[in-house]
């Protein structure tokens, strides 16, 4: 299982409005390293869902439930979305600045590529993150 990063800002699609509605497909994307990002997920690979913009931090764990199809939304054809669905809430939230000034966490794609709307995890960083914001890994 691979684990990932998407950002949303919440004014545009909140983790509150993800969890409302039970599921969703994560469009729009045009990035072309994004893309490829998303064409990489597989089914049953966890998320961190990030708030940017706005809070600036991790909100929640999603799970990849279909892998890359094409987005309409791109009359090309060019890019993909998937589908997620919420797992839960973090107990703590992780801001961006915690991310930045820890060291394990100070290498994360989020930081490197703070642009890329969908980015990698390694497994370390993951339990890392996640015993910071009281969730099992």
């Amino acid at each position: 299982m691979a684990h990932w990063l998407v950002k949303s800002e919440p004014f545009k699609y909140s983790w509150d409005q993800f969890v409302k509605d039970g599921r969703t497909h994560w469009d729009g994307v045009r990035n072309h390293q994004a893309a490829k990002n998303l064409k990489t997920m597989a089914v049953g690979d966890r998320v961190f869902f990030y708030h940017s913009n706005e809070g600036l931090e991790i909100v929640g764990i999603a799970e990849v439930v279909a892998t890359a199809y094409p987005d309409p939304s791109d009359p090309a054809g060019r890019f993909v979305m998937v589908d997620l669905k919420p797992i839960t809430p973090v107990k703590v939230p992780l801001t961006l600045k915690r991310i930045k000034d820890d060291p394990v966490l100070s290498e994360m794609q989020l930081v490197k590529q703070s642009r890329l709307s969908v980015c990698p995890v390694t497994d370390d960083q993951w339990a890392y993150a996640c015993g910071l914001m009281g969730v099992p890994a």
